[in-house]
């Protein structure tokens, strides 16, 4: 199978539309559905890798029903459906199979078989920083046992939590991303919490994902890096502005309040007498 560039990215699905549509015109539509996400994630994994088929995307309908849908050539679009099959099976997760050679042009109009579907999820996402690495998938059934063996995966293994998804029936699925090794750590730590809190419905491992179902798994906007615009390098007329004067109030009508001293009066002392003698001369001398 030839391998697209690693290099290429996801958004060039919606650069060219009409070279999208006439690469589906004529081709096969192959559709594998199961009750479990990390199994149509396994399953969808398995058809790109048997055979030279596209991803368009996968649907889901409800009560845990998921359907990856997959355009080609008949012979390998039936390889991929069979083997994609296989795998479902391994799950215990199989709902239904179908190959239709050549469906008719107006089925994409109403479908999402075709690239519209690609072109739409790749609408507004930017490239994942989490790209290029190991996945690994934990389905529980309830919300608390999945909140729980992800925080059980993140401590025990050097993991990133990519994102979750909910496929109804009470079915929701934790997605961690790292190496191989981690990620085998981090879904055995998370299967033991799991089962301790509430119900493990299924687990998948893929050491490596090919760019195709790259592009349709959910990733949280925080691994996402959006193109910044670049800045317009122009001279901007710039006015300058001039401050306002504090106005400060009228001091004529501020009333000012003035205390008059009075002058007490000083009370002056009294001259003192002149120093008696002890012995007055007598009026006979």
């Amino acid at each position: 199978m030839p391998q697209i560039p690693a290099h290429r990215s996801p958004s060039a699905v919606s650069q060219n539309p009409r070279r999208e549509r006439l690469r589906f015109q004529d081709s096969a539509l192959g559709m594998v559905s199961t009750r479990s996400f990390p199994a149509i994630v396994g399953t969808a994994d398995m058809m790109l890798k048997s055979a030279d088929v596209t991803l368009v995307g996968y649907e889901k309908i409800g009560s845990g029903h998921c359907t990856a849908i997959v355009r080609g050539r008949y012979p390998d679009v039936r390889l991929a459906v069979e083997e994609g099959a296989k795998t479902a099976e391994q799950f215990g997760q199989l709902v239904s199979q179908s190959v239709i050679p050549r469906p008719m042009p107006n089925l994409e109009v109403v479908f999402p078989l075709g690239s519209r579907l690609a072109e739409l999820c790749q609408e507004q996402r930017g490239y994942s920083r989490l790209s290029n690495r190991a996945i690994g998938l934990l389905e529980t059934r309830g919300f608390p046992a999945m909140v729980g063996a992800a925080d059980a995966m993140l401590k025990a293994a050097d993991v990133q939590l990519a994102a979750y998804e909910t496929i109804g029936d009470g079915l929701c699925t934790a997605i961690v991303r790292g190496t191989v090794a981690n990620v085998a750590v981090a879904i055995e730590a998370g299967m033991h919490e799991a089962e301790r809190i509430g119900e493990l419905h299924a687990v998948m491992v893929i050491p490596r994902l090919l760019e195709d179902l790259e592009k349709v798994l959910p990733v949280a906007s925080y691994w996402l890096d959006q193109t910044e615009p670049l800045p317009v390098l122009m001279k901007t007329a710039q006015q300058e502005v001039q401050a306002k004067p504090l106005a400060l109030p009228a001091l004529e009508k501020v009333p000012v309040r003035i205390e008059e001293e009075v002058a007490e009066p000083q009370r002056i002392a009294e001259p003192l007498p002149d120093a008696i003698p002890d012995s007055l001369p007598s009026e006979l001398d």
